[in-house]
């Protein structure tokens, strides 16, 4: 059966990749029929009316799903596929109570023209009473004008819709619930409740699973997995960005899981438990991806027999003595421990991107003299340094090949730059499919674009950003070939130079560029200002 999706006109290059993600995660099959990003309406065939409820339920960019009784250009197209489609549906239908509505996009009605389009389905059985509170039937005439209609007064749409109204969705509950503006605890990169659950659907976020945030700041990414009821896990570079700044009757503790909160605790913990999330926290943890306490499981090629949890000098164990002294074959090491990886990683341009570890290559944490005597001390911050961009992107991948079931999924948010000179490419990874590239423009309009530079520079450094999303490959079909050369780049990569944020992050340097003056520039690219003549 087809049905009709009523989209949100926003974020258009994520409606279609997210409502794929949703029956993936649903289990069930979904042919896309018909679907434009300059168009909120989308036909998608479905094996039942229960699926097609349970895919608005999950929806955060749909607004409603209906049973497609007909479409055409035309209105009289509309009718002749009204009845080729929904006459067999027509006799259990006859006494039900019914209404009628129209949703113009992009036009307008008088009362009169309304009343008009409405009388023009008088041929449909319908014998049971108008009810335009709780009927049994809610068809909504769907028109889709052109851009201007209004105001070039054009007389008809070009296309019309005519569906019965299956399900609503969660998008007006939940992004109220979750807004951030009601939020206990935030910050100026905390994500917004509605991308935030649109990336946790596309991850494959549901009961049963465990998500990690590795740059968990405030929690939004691991609220909006609990709220599918995933359980979530983070951690952050800086342990103060998860303990927060307490509150009313209970502290952070040593992590966001830990301890007790209190009423009004800004805290991780405390977001959760403002949203009755609770159950669907983890924990959180002071790291940093370069530096995670969660097991890897080294890649390794199909045809290399030696354990990846050993050394490449230790031989692998092949059996283990049992009770009565006869050899038993070791377990298999079950590669992937989670169901998805979620994060918003930061670019380095508001201030620079650092990881755990000494500036001075010659130095090592652990034997400076402060480090060693505060370490333990809850309020101590370890020493970091600068790191690049481009090796971020890099190791996500890797965690993510080495950490995530078959079939997990990565879906992370990387800028795009493409109004910068150096556009940065979608990584890739030979363990990970590319399953959908969704792009969030920033600005609609160079005049908005402009005004909002001129209001707030360093505020926003490109014109859009990605949200990337992969799943991960099951060992036997990863391209050994290709596995064997990010294997060598990875080995050849170990070390990345440069020790300041700038040196390891021409994004930042070009963005910052633009703002200092030609001799400055000069100076900050190593080339030397003309003396004047």
């Amino acid at each position: 059966m087809d049905y009709l999706i009523r989209f949100s006109q926003s974020h258009e290059t994520f409606r279609r990749a997210e409502i794929e993600a949703i029956a993936t995660c649903l289990g069930f099959d979904m042919q896309v029929v018909f679907y434009d990003d300059d168009s909120p309406f989308c036909i998608v065939r479905l094996p039942s009316e229960e699926a097609a409820r349970s895919l608005a339920k999950r929806s955060i960019l749909a607004q409603s799903i209906h049973e497609l009784w007909g479409t055409g250009a035309t209105l009289p197209d509309l009718h002749a596929d009204v009845r080729r489609r929904s006459a067999p549906l027509w006799p259990r239908y006859e006494t039900a109570s019914f209404r009628f509505d129209i949703d113009a996009f992009r036009g307008a009605h008088t009362s009169a023209s309304r009343l008009e389009r409405i009388n023009s389905f008088a041929y449909l059985p319908l014998r049971g009473p108008i009810r335009m509170r709780g009927p049994d039937l809610d068809f909504v005439l769907f028109e889709h004008w052109a851009p201007e209609a209004v105001p070039l007064a054009l007389p008809d749409p070009e296309r019309y819709y005519l569906g019965r109204l299956v399900g609503g969705t969660a998008r007006f509950e939940l992004c109220k619930k979750l807004d951030l503006k009601k939020r206990r605890y935030i910050s100026t990169t905390s994500m917004d409740s509605e991308l935030a659950l649109v990336t946790a659907n596309m991850a494959l976020a549901a009961p049963g699973k465990l998500f990690y945030d590795p740059f968990v700041g405030t929690g939004s990414f691991p609220i909006a997995a609990a709220q599918w009821g995933a359980v979530a896990w983070g951690s952050d570079i800086d342990g103060r960005a998860i303990r927060g700044g307490g509150g009313g009757g209970g502290g952070g503790g040593g992590g966001g899981g830990g301890g007790k909160a209190g009423a009004g605790d800004k805290t991780v913990r405390g977001n959760f438990e403002q949203y009755g999330l609770l159950s669907g926290l983890g924990d959180m943890f002071t790291a940093d991806l370069t530096n995670s306490p969660i097991r890897r499981t080294p890649l390794r090629l199909l045809n290399d027999d030696r354990d990846p949890t050993q050394s490449s000098s230790t031989p692998p164990s092949t059996s283990i003595p049992s009770a009565n002294g006869t050899a038993t074959p070791t377990a298999t090491i079950t590669r992937g421990i989670l169901d998805g990886i979620i994060c918003d990683p930061p670019y380095g341009v508001r201030e620079g991107l650092f990881v755990l570890g000494c500036r001075d290559p010659e130095r090592t944490p652990w034997v400076d003299g402060k480090s060693r005597q505060m370490y333990r001390d809850p309020a101590y911050v370890p020493p970091k340094k600068p790191y690049s961009f481009h090796a971020m992107l890099d190791d996500i991948l890797v965690f993510a090949a080495e950490t995530l079931v078959d079939g997990g999924r990565l879906a992370f948010w990387m800028p795009t730059a493409n109004d910068e000179e150096q556009e940065i490419a979608v990584p890739t990874h030979p363990c990970l499919e590319i399953v959908s590239v969704c792009t969030q423009a920033f600005y609609k309009s160079a005049a908005a674009a402009a005004a909002a530079a001129a209001a707030a520079a360093a505020a926003v450094f490109m014109g859009s950003r990605r949200l990337i999303t992969y799943a991960r490959i099951p060992d036997s079909q990863v391209d050994q070939d290709a596995l064997a050369a990010a294997l060598a780049k990875q080995k050849s990569q170990s070390g990345v130079g440069g020790t300041t944020a700038d040196e390891l992050n021409p994004f930042r340097r070009g963005y910052f560029t633009k703002f200092q003056s030609p001799s400055a520039s000069a100076s900050a690219s190593g080339t030397a200002s003309p003396a004047p003549g």
